[in-house]
């Protein structure tokens, strides 16, 4: 484990887990990453102002943050209409929940998308005068029109990008498919903001599409969740917001250097969700690339990396992967900051307990991976009347889901089929499910819970 930090930066440790023991011939290694950050969401060792509304941490302490606020108001939001009121009311909830200082927008999504506060193509800063202002434009939502989300995330994105902030973050509320656009235009829009800022997905109600919302939050290093009752929605945004305004620093990679014949055959983050990041690498010099992580505050993630390196014999031993996080230069001329380093390491061995040996962390990461996997599988075949393979699929899940201890993903599960068996994955699919909770289990399905170490 190695620990680099700076003064206005929390500090980052790496920790790897494998077992570096291969049979001779052996070419594929695995490791699991743990990351952690300290100093997030406190300065100066003080915690965020728990007074209502008050947003603040004192002159001067935080981050810069900019945000911005996409709520949709297609026609379908006013069905029923206590929907668009919900949608109003948590808005107000995470604007109440900015920091004093805050840069931030509103944008009423439909088929177009528009700036609605403060509403001169700039961002507002939040204090007292600028959140009643915008709880009083918020007033002036109501539900018209159709559905382009494209367009929401590329108005958000000329507002943050305009703004000379450390963290840009994007809220995105919808309530139904993206029906105005093509899914190329989505996806062009996606491509476009990657990297540029991160987003938190939210579908309000039973009538949008999950993966639509799960891959926007994918590509956007933010997270998706289902609010399937729109009452909820206050709750999860102030809790959204809280969590962004403990964000201490962004853009940070993952980068993997690799000596000479070896290759990075995948990088996924695998907890606390599973997210594959293998094609997302940007090129960081000779043999070596970087892996986007997003925002950081206080908290830990887990990174699993597989490495192919070349074959060697018995009593050989390489670096077969060197972990690095790096901060991006924040003026040109500078270089990136390295702020912790981990290494991966490759022991050929004749001992065949050694090398046929799992590592605790490594196993426990691929069967969560493989349960985010096969749940997917399984409501996909249950959608299109292949009963047996959705309840050999689901039923594997629940297998999975009961040996690793994800106790919510085992609830979840049990909603959509009746376990006979959890050790064994003996299942029965229920002839009637209700279709927040088959969503809510899709959403959910790459949340994994951390390896006991």
């Amino acid at each position: 484990m190695a620990i680099f930090s700076k003064s206005n930066v929390p500090q980052f440790s790496v920790e790897v887990y494998q077992n570096e023991y291969l049979p001779e011939g052996g070419r594929e290694v695995n490791a699991i990453v743990t990351v952690t950050s300290t100093g997030g969401g406190t300065t100066g060792g003080e915690p965020l102002s728990d007074a209502p509304g008050s947003g603040s941490r004192g002159p001067g302490r935080g981050p810069d943050a900019a945000v911005v606020l996409m709520v949709d108001c297609s026609g379908s939001m006013e069905y029923p209409p206590t929907k668009m009121r919900h949608a109003r009311d948590a808005t107000a909830a995470a604007i109440d929940t900015l920091r004093d200082g805050t840069r931030f927008s509103v944008v009423a999504g439909t088929h177009v998308a528009k700036d609605v506060y403060p509403g001169d193509g700039a961002l507002a800063t939040a204090d007292a005068g600028t959140r009643a202002q915008a709880k009083e434009a918020l007033r002036g939502l109501s539900a018209g029109g159709g559905t382009a989300i494209g367009t929401w995330l590329r108005l958000a994105d000329r507002l943050l990008g305009a703004a000379d902030v450390d963290i840009r973050h994007g809220v995105l509320l919808t309530d139904g498919r993206n029906e105005h656009e093509s899914p190329e235009d989505l996806r062009a829009a996606l491509d476009a903001c990657a990297g540029r800022f991160t987003c938190d997905a939210r579908g309000v109600g039973t009538d949008w599409e999950v993966k639509e919302v799960t891959a926007i939050a994918s590509a956007l290093l933010g997270s998706a969740d289902i609010v399937a009752d729109p009452s909820g929605l206050s709750a999860d945004f102030t809790r959204m917001m809280e969590d962004v305004m403990g964000k201490e620093v962004a853009d940070v990679a993952l980068r993997l250097w690799t000596p000479v014949g070896a290759e990075i055959a995948f990088v996924k983050q695998v907890a606390p969700t599973v997210v594959d990041l293998t094609g997302r690498r940007t090129a960081a010099g000779p043999r070596a690339g970087d892996y986007p992580t997003g925002s950081w505050g206080d908290e830990s993630r887990d990174y699993h990396v597989c490495v192919r390196v070349p074959e060697a014999g018995i009593g050989q031993e390489m670096l077969a992967v060197r972990v690095s996080l790096i901060l991006p230069a924040t003026a040109p001329g500078e270089p990136p900051r390295p702020l912790s380093q981990g290494l991966v390491r490759a022991v050929w061995t004749d001992d065949m307990t050694a090398s046929t040996s799992i590592n605790p962390q490594v196993a426990h990461y691929t069967g969560q991976a493989e349960l985010a996997q096969v749940i997917q599988q399984g409501l996909d075949a249950r959608k299109s009347g292949d009963f047996d393979g959705a309840t050999a699929k689901l039923g594997r899940a629940v297998q999975l889901a009961s040996a690793s201890g994800n106790a919510d993903t085992a609830k979840l599960l049990s909603k959509v089929v009746d376990v006979v068996d959890a050790a064994t994955g003996t299942v029965r699919l229920k002839a009637k499910v209700a279709e927040a909770d088959e969503m809510t289990l899709e959403t959910r399905s790459t949340k994994t819970v951390r390896v006991k170490k």
